[in-house]
C-alpha cells in the first residue's frame, strides 16, 4: 500500500520505518527544508534518530500536495500544536473518505478540542482514528517489542489500520473509544512532568507511584465524563502510556519535568529538551476541561500553577499533600 506519513519528527520518522520494513511504500513528508536536507543526503534523523537508515522504500517527500495524493492511508504525525495549521494545509489535496490516522498526543490549548476533534473540524467527510500506547520512537524503531491501540469509528477501519501497522514486534490491538485513547495520551504528559518535577527535587519511589496512581485517578475522572471508557484507562493508552511517560529516560515530559525540579524555569526547561514538550501544551487545555465538566484534578491544577503562575515545584508539592482528607475511591461501602 502507499502510505504517506505527515511530519518527520522522532515519532513519524520512526513509524514510518515501522511500516516500511511491513513492505508498503512509504512517503514521509517535513514542512522543515533543514530537516529534508538531512533524511534526503543522510538517509538518517541525524538529531532525533541517530544509527537509525531510512528503508530504501521510504521516499522523502518536501511537496504537501504529492504527500496527500493517491494514498492508501494518511498519518498525521507533527507535533500536536501544529496539526491544525497542517490539516488546513493539507485540505484541498486530501480526497473524501480518506482513512486518516493521528499518532501526535495532545489537547488544543484554546478550544479544548483532541487532535481527532480538530481533524473532523477541518476535514470534514474523512475517516479520522488514532493510535497510541506506551511506544518511544527510540525503542520502536530498534524493533524492541512494542505494543499500541488504534481507536477508530468502526471496527473495519480499525483492523485496515491494525494490518497496516501489525508486525511481530509492533502488536497493535484495537478498540472503538477513540476519546479515551487521546485523553489518555495526552493527559499522561502533564502527570510526566510531575513524576519529572518529583525526580528532579530527589523524592523517592514512594511519590512518583503517588503521582502516578493518583494522576491516572484524574485522567480517568475526566475521561469518563467526557464519554470514554472506564476500561481504557487502564489499558495501553492509560495506564500503560502513563508509566513509560513518567518513568522512561527517553521520555521529554519527565525531563523538562525533572529539570524544573532542578529550579530551571519552564522556558529554560523545554528550550533544554530540544523538542515539542506536549504536556505543556496539554496542561492549560486540560484544567479548562476539567473545569468545563466540574472534575477535580489537583494534580493537572498544580502543574498549570507551576506552568504559568510561578508557583514553585515545593510548594506544589505541599499543596497536595496537605489537602483535605478523602476517600479514596468514593462509591466503595464500607
Amino acid at each position: 500500500m502507499r502510505i504517506s506519513f505527515l511530519g518527520a519528527g522522532s515519532w513519524g520518522t520512526a513509524l514510518s520505518v515501522t511500516v516500511a520494513k511491513n513492505g508498503h511504500e512509504v512517503y514521509l513528508w517535513s514542512a522543515i527544508e533543514s530537516e529534508l536536507d538531512i533524511l534526503r543526503t543522510k538517509r538518517e534523523h541525524v538529531d532525533r534518530l541517530p544509527g537509525v537508515k531510512l528503508p530504501d522504500n521510504i521516499t522523502i517527500e518536501g511537496d504537501l500536495k504529492k504527500a496527500c495524493k493517491d494514498m492508501d492511508l494518511i498519518v498525521f504525525s507533527v507535533a500536536s500544536p501544529y496539526v491544525r495549521s497542517v490539516a488546513v494545509d493539507a485540505a484541498p489535496y486530501i480526497p473524501e473518505k480518506q482513512v486518516i490516522v493521528n499518532v501526535a498526543k495532545g489537547i488544543e490549548d484554546k478550544t479544548y478540542y483532541t487532535l481527532s476533534e480538530i481533524l473532523n473540524e477541518v476535514l470534514p467527510g474523512r475517516d479520522i482514528a488514532v493510535l497510541s500506547g506506551p511506544s518511544h520512537a527510540e525503542e520502536v524503531v530498534k524493533g524492541i517489542p512494542t505494543t499500541v491501540v488504534v481507536g477508530a469509528k468502526t471496527k473495519e477501519t480499525a483492523t485496515y489500520i491494525q494490518d497496516i501497522f501489525m508486525s511481530e514486534l509492533f502488536r497493535v490491538y484495537t478498540s472503538p473509544d477513540i476519546v479515551g485513547i487521546e485523553l489518555g495520551g495526552a493527559i499522561k504528559n502533564v502527570i510526566a512532568l510531575a513524576a519529572g518535577m518529583a525526580d528532579g527535587l530527589g523524592l523517592g519511589d514512594n511519590t512518583k507511584a503517588a503521582l502516578m496512581t493518583r494522576g491516572i485517578a484524574e485522567i480517568s475522572r475526566l475521561g469518563v465524563a467526557m464519554g470514554g471508557k472506564i476500561e481504557t484507562f487502564s489499558g495501553l493508552s492509560g495506564i500503560g502510556d502513563l508509566i513509560v511517560t513518567c518513568t522512561s529516560t527517553h521520555s521529554r515530559n519527565h525531563t523538562a519535568g525533572y529539570l524544573m525540579g532542578q529550579g530551571k524555569t519552564p522556558d529554560e526547561a523545554m528550550k533544554e529538551v530540544k523538542q515539542v514538550v506536549e504536556g505543556v501544551y496539554s496542561a492549560k487545555a486540560a484544567m479548562g476541561l476539567a473545569r468545563k465538566y466540574n472534575v477535580d484534578m489537583p494534580i493537572v491544577e498544580e502543574i498549570n500553577g507551576i506552568l504559568f503562575d510561578n508557583k514553585s515545584v515545593k510548594e506544589s508539592v505541599k499543596n497536595l499533600f496537605v489537602r483535605a482528607r478523602k476517600e479514596e475511591y468514593s462509591g466503595l461501602e464500607w
